[in-house]
């Protein structure tokens, strides 16, 4: 078979940021007060995932979404604008710190009436959540040891044609090397083999950054 994908250059990524949606003052500021903030800023999406992350939640027309790990908050001004009027972003974080950083740019990208942020383990705030099969998309970025417990969580609150998105699940390409025996990657390595063979589900992985998984309810 000839390979169907393109590596990507530092000046070919250059190129596909400069044919995506343009950040806005607020998404710039962000990305550089996280940026100094030293290697930690490696949690923050990178932009064409905000760019795709707007556009699908515009294409759900999701009024009810849920992110788990929130950092700075970049993920959730890009959520957060794609939703439909009157739609709600829940936020699940555990730290005071990074998410103050989250709300004054909420605030700043004029989203803040949009997101509930609750700073609790994010495994106790989904089992608080009504069992209704309400949430129209969810975006999934926090410990990579929980994510299969998250989506257990999600996935019966999650209506029909709703999705959930997993991020990293590349994991800069450990999860291909068996002889990686770390825990994080186990743990998306596991994931990764349980949801592609789940038939609860139709599910796509597409190499956008690290990595995303769609899972998609029928």
């Amino acid at each position: 078979m000839h390979e169907k994908f393109t590596a990507l250059t530092p000046a070919l990524y250059e190129y596909l940021l400069a044919h995506n949606p343009s950040q806005d003052e607020a998404l710039r500021a962000l990305e550089v007060e996280t940026a100094a903030l030293g290697p930690i800023s490696m949690m923050q999406i990178a932009r064409e995932q905000g760019a795709f992350l707007t556009l699908l939640a515009r294409l759900l027309g999701a009024r009810q979404a849920v992110e788990i790990g929130t950092f700075t908050g970049y993920s959730a001004i890009s959520i957060a604008r794609g939703l439909a009027p009157g739609g709600r972003l829940l936020c699940c974080d555990v730290s005071e710190e990074w998410t103050a950083i989250a709300r004054r740019y909420w605030a700043r990208a004029g989203v803040a009436d949009r997101i509930e942020l609750r700073l609790a383990p994010a495994l106790e705030t989904l089992r608080s959540l009504p069992d209704a099969s309400e949430i129209d998309l969810a975006f999934i970025d926090a410990d990579k040891t929980s994510y299969l417990s998250y989506y257990e969580e999600l996935l019966p609150r999650l209506r029909r044609g709703g999705l959930i998105v997993f991020d990293n699940v590349l994991w800069g390409g450990q999860v291909a090397d068996p002889s990686n025996r770390e825990e994080s990657t186990v743990a998306l390595r596991a994931l990764n083999d349980f949801v592609a063979r789940d038939t609860r589900v139709e599910a796509v992985m597409i190499p956008v950054a690290d990595g995303l998984t769609l899972v998609r309810k029928p």
